[in-house]
């Protein structure tokens, strides 16, 4: 299939066509998005958690994104990439940001990245954007600024903060995003933001009426144990296969069933009588 470019996603958006987004962490997941024609593929900082374990998206390095990110565009040829900046890379200044951003591109093979973050984040995204890197925005819940809204609430849930979700959306919009994520907003909130701006919205808990829609993989494929969040709708639960699998060939590796005949290798009988030969008279 054909590569997705920003063009792509544009014509989709146009044509009100649902952009499908979803997440990869490395090499086969990022070749699981390859084979499905999902639209774009997000290297997203979630990888600390479902993918490294740790109990925040917060502690993630820029240098486990990008070593991330390259495995994943190994796998993911056609969709369109985006890195997601983490926790802070991008929030001491516009020319750090502007660095790091470059260093997704550069090191990550990105063709863009993602930033959490409302109209504070305007000045950012413009730098970033003024260069020639594309930015996804991100607002609503915003996971890296989790501990200062309270944990992973539902946002924009009152008339006023449902004005500054607006108020910020289109703060990106002119700072250049070429999209933006809203995640747990309410999908009345969420479908009005989306008629107003001229730019896709990829939504995550965010109802039907956005432009778009993105997962985290291990949460729809039912392979991360810790929780799954309300917005998440679980496709299959892999962990169970996954888990039945492994069981069946420990037993089979201790019944001595695994390997069997086809799983081995031979050799010629008159090359094992020779060896077998050559054994018993250096043995004698």
């Amino acid at each position: 299939s054909k590569k997705v470019t920003i063009t792509t996603l544009q014509s989709l958006y146009k044509n009100n066509e649902p952009i499908t987004v979803l997440t990869a962490h490395d090499y086969p997941s990022g070749l699981f998005i390859e084979k499905t024609g999902i639209e774009i593929c997000l290297v997203g900082d979630s990888l600390g958690m479902v993918a490294l374990g740790r109990k925040s998206v917060n502690q993630t390095t820029i240098e486990e994104m990008l070593h991330h990110c390259r495995a994943v565009s190994r796998g993911a040829k056609t969709p369109f990439l985006v890195g997601d900046m983490p926790f802070g890379s991008y929030e001491t200044s516009p020319k750090d940001a502007l660095r790091n951003a470059i260093r997704f591109i550069k090191e990550g093979n990105m063709e863009a990245i993602k930033l959490e973050g409302g109209s504070e984040m305007a000045k950012t995204i413009q730098q970033i954007t003024s260069i020639g890197i594309p930015v996804l925005g991100h607002i609503g819940l915003t996971p890296q600024r989790q501990s200062s809204l309270g944990g992973f609430r539902v946002q924009g849930k009152t008339a006023k903060q449902a004005l500054k979700l607006l108020d910020d959306a289109k703060a990106l919009q002119r700072s250049g995003c070429f999209a933006i994520v809203l995640e747990a907003i309410p999908a009345p909130v969420a479908t009005y933001v989306t008629k107003k701006l001229q730019i896709p919205t990829i939504g995550i808990g965010a109802g039907s009426g956005t432009s778009g829609q993105v997962l985290v993989q291990q949460d729809m494929l039912g392979i991360y144990d810790r929780f799954v969040p309300k917005f998440c709708k679980q496709y299959v639960k892999l962990d169970q296969t996954i888990v039945k699998a492994i069981e069946t060939y420990r037993e089979e590796v201790k019944s001595r069933a695994f390997p069997a005949e086809e799983h081995s290798y031979a050799i010629n009988d008159d090359e094992l009588k020779t060896f077998y030969d050559i054994m018993k008279t250096e043995e004698e």
